[in-house]
C-alpha cells in the first residue's frame, strides 16, 4: 500500500469513516491509482473527515489536485492525484453504488 493511500485510510479512520473500502485502480485509468469509499453518518462528520484528509496530506507533503462538494454536501470528493477520496453521507453510498460501478477492480484490504 502507497504511503498516500495508507495516510487517506488513516486520517479517514480517525475522524470517524465507516465502511472503509479501497478499488485498485492501477493500470485501468490514467487519472489516479485507488479510490477510498467511505461513508460517514452526517454532513458534518463527512466535512470533518475530508478537512482532517486534506490537513493531513499537506502536512506530509502531498498535492491536493481538487476537492468537489461543499459544507453540507452528502457526497464529497477529494483528488489526491494518486488516491480519491469519495465520503458518502447516509443513503447516498448506495445510490451511487461505486463498489458495483466498479466491481471488476480489486479491492485492496484495510487495516485500520
Amino acid at each position: 500500500m502507497s504511503e498516500l493511500l495508507q495516510l487517506v485510510v488513516k486520517a479517514a479512520d480517525q475522524r470517524l469513516a465507516e465502511a472503509i473500502s479501497v478499488l485498485d485502480f492501477r493500470g485501468h485509468s490514467p487519472f489516479t491509482d485507488y479510490f477510498v469509499i467511505a461513508s460517514a453518518k452526517n454532513e458534518r462528520m463527512a466535512d470533518s473527515i475530508v478537512d482532517h484528509v486534506i490537513e493531513e496530506a499537506e502536512k506530509a507533503g502531498f498535492a491536493v489536485r481538487n476537492v468537489e462538494g461543499g459544507l453540507g454536501s452528502r457526497w464529497l470528493l477529494v483528488d489526491l492525484y494518486e488516491v480519491v477520496l469519495h465520503v458518502f453521507v447516509g443513503e447516498e453510498r448506495q445510490v451511487y453504488n461505486l463498489e458495483k460501478l466498479w466491481g471488476d477492480l480489486p479491492r485492496i484490504e484495510v487495516e485500520l
